[in-house]
């Protein structure tokens, strides 16, 4: 039998219309948040006369990769690089311990008295102690200019626990583990062997939260790190430019001065956009990998707190 022809649905000119009006407007707003990210790209490859100047904006001008260059000769970009990765590793890996765990056995019904404990967890995220009384706890503690000062003090996010939670509540049923319950089957081995497996979503949503935070963060690592050798990476470019700016206020006497001090600010502009685009590589590239994740972890586990 041959195949009978589709008939392609006509559609109303107001339809039309309608979707060229949306497609204008998404097209304008997807300009308007991809630019700047564009622009940053084409100047770490400009010469930084022409970026000050405003003669960049759809081109690199004056091509140069003098700024990737000195980005990797620089020790302590590349040292904080590292030290970004580290504690981004480390402190993710802290956070799932922490987070996962707590949102699966505050899912479960037959857990006594799980709602006093989720409304403890609840009044950390409107009532917390203040920058100095956890600076103080940190101190106390002889966790100064270390790793974990970073990392435990944020080691839970009630918000994404209870994210977590929601999503074990939606997708793990009560008669699921009634059923592994009859087999023999313990809160341990249920957690590790069912709920683990199929919680990935969630999971690959978690590692893409605190990751993001872990590796943009700049303030903790500025209020408790001491030593310059374990400064994290965002941390180390915010030096870089306070030390140019303390640089380009002193007073300049000479000729020979103020051109050092213009190759130097043309050092630090090239550094500036580079280590930009450096900066966001891991992101980058973390991103692909959780893509097909993270509609249906934040979806699912956004429905109902």
């Amino acid at each position: 039998m041959a195949r009978e022809k589709k008939k392609a649905i006509k559609r109303s000119k107001s339809d039309v219309i309608f979707d060229g009006i949306i497609f204008v407007i998404l097209t304008f707003i997807l300009l308007i948040v991809a630019y700047p990210l564009y622009f940053i790209i084409i100047s770490s490859f400009s010469s930084p006369d022409k970026v000050a100047s405003g003669q960049v904006i759809f081109y690199p001008i004056g091509f140069t990769l003098e700024g990737y260059k000195k980005v990797f000769e620089n020790a302590s970009v590349v040292r904080g690089f590292i030290n970004s990765l580290i504690y981004t590793t480390v402190g993710t890996c802290v956070n799932l311990l922490l987070t996962i765990p707590t949102a699966y056995a505050l899912s479960r019904r037959k857990f006594q008295g799980r709602k006093i404990v989720t409304i403890f967890y609840m009044i950390t995220m409107f009532i917390g102690g203040g920058m100095i009384p956890t600076y103080l706890v940190v101190q106390k503690l002889g966790l100064l200019d270390s790793m974990w000062a970073l990392i435990l003090p944020g080691s839970l996010s009630v918000y994404n626990m209870i994210v977590a939670r929601t999503f074990f509540q939606q997708n793990i049923s009560e008669e699921l583990y009634e059923a592994a319950e009859l087999d023999g089957c313990g809160h341990g081995r249920f957690f590790f062997s069912i709920a683990l497996p199929l919680s990935k979503a969630i999971i690959a949503i978690m590692v893409l939260y605190y990751g993001v935070g872990h590796w943009n963060s700049y303030f903790s690592a500025l209020l408790y790190m001491q030593t310059e050798e374990k400064y994290p990476l965002q941390l180390v470019l915010r030096s870089i430019l306070v030390q140019n700016s303390a640089q380009l206020s002193q007073t300049i006497t000479s000729a020979a001065q103020q051109e050092a001090l213009r190759k130097q600010q043309e050092a630090v502009e090239l550094m500036k956009y580079s280590l930009i685009i450096i900066s966001s590589i891991p992101v980058l590239i973390l991103y692909p990998f959780i893509q097909k994740h993270f509609t249906k972890g934040v979806m699912i586990g956004s429905v109902k707190g």
